[in-house]
């Protein structure tokens, strides 16, 4: 099941025997593993202890049940087919590189897609090192074919035996505070003008006045489901925000409720009956650096951590989590 780190013979040994592989770490491990029924893609941070993860890649193994597997890429033009070519008797892996084009088209318009939500899709945003802008790009990799892709997008896609179904959940921490109402003349990840309780102001100034704790998400409500929108920087000189990923006109944020105790707070979400050994899992690494403890694998989740999460459209500050059960079971 998901959640090992191995070293890259270990990793190898397991592609060359068959077995369905999802991979991250150091592209420069990455660049070294065999073709194979693999998808992978660049993550800087694994673990807590980062030496443990220097010479080592997080690998999840799918299970041998699988009915099919198959390897698609797409770029900026095609992503929106993403959901159209999924089975129906299955889900999705994605991996999409931080920044890129396709990222970008994907945050933006997932949810206008044909078959958006129709099937199961989960994934991350690959990265690259935080302490070093200027240094490599953040990859994803076609392990079929070998490909190394900057602006793309991978996806495995798969098939699952009859009687067998694939479930998404979240963890998410954050809901709506009791502060301003907050909404956005356009869609996008670089904000300067908003409107709060519907006066129009610059969205840098109000947070830097206001002493908002970036580490606390906008929060938005999506058609009945919390999504969070998480700060990476507001630049009051530039008079602008980044986050971490967009914000759509025509839906009203609030600042995130104080969430006490990271750590405790992230726990406490966990669905008391979470089923163990899920398929695949990943979390934001904002919820690495803001919590007092590795978050991740609490409660048997063992997940890597990522630029990004996607359970079928891009979140922020989440855990993800894939399980395969009983049909009869999972209904």
């Amino acid at each position: 099941m998901s959640g090992q780190l191995l070293t890259v013979d270990e990793a190898s040994e397991s592609i060359r025997r068959g077995e369905v592989l999802v991979v991250a770490g150091d592209a420069r491990l990455l660049d070294r593993l065999p073709t194979g029924n693999w998808i992978g893609g660049s993550a800087p941070y694994l673990v807590t202890d980062q030496e443990a993860g220097r010479d080592r890649v997080h690998v999840t193994h799918l299970p041998g049940e699988l009915a099919g597997v198959a390897v698609q890429v797409y770029d900026a033009t095609t992503v929106h087919d993403v959901y159209a070519d999924l089975s129906g008797k299955g889900f999705g892996i994605v991996i999409i590189p931080a920044s890129s084009p396709t990222h970008l088209e994907f945050a933006l318009h997932a949810p206008q897609y044909p078959g958006f939500a129709v099937r199961p899709l989960v994934g991350w945003i690959s990265g690259a090192p935080l302490d070093a802008p200027q240094g490599p790009r953040p990859t994803v990799y076609c392990g079929t074919t070998g490909e190394v892709i900057e602006d793309g997008a991978v996806v495995m896609q798969v098939t699952l035996p009859p009687g067998r179904v694939a479930d998404v959940g979240v963890v998410n921490i954050f809901e709506q505070g009791q502060g301003e109402a907050i909404t956005f003349p356009c869609d996008g990840f670089d904000v300067g003008t908003a409107f709060v309780d519907g006066r129009e102001t610059n969205f840098a100034e109000f947070v830097a006045s206001k002493g908002l704790d970036t580490r606390l998400p906008l929060v938005a409500d999506y058609y009945g489901v919390m999504v969070n929108v998480s700060f990476q920087a507001v630049d009051r000189a530039g008079r602008v925000v980044r986050f971490y990923s967009p914000v759509f006109a025509g839906l009203t944020y609030r600042h995130a409720r104080p969430v006490g105790n990271y750590s405790q707070a992230f726990v406490s979400h966990l669905p008391a009956s979470h089923p163990p050994g899920p398929a695949f899992a990943c979390t934001c690494i904002l919820n690495h650096f803001y919590a007092d403890a590795d978050t991740g694998p609490a409660r048997g989740i063992p997940a890597l951590l990522t630029f990004g999460e996607v359970a079928y459209q891009l979140l922020n500050q989440t855990t993800v989590y894939l399980t395969i059960s009983d049909a009869t079971r999972s209904s």
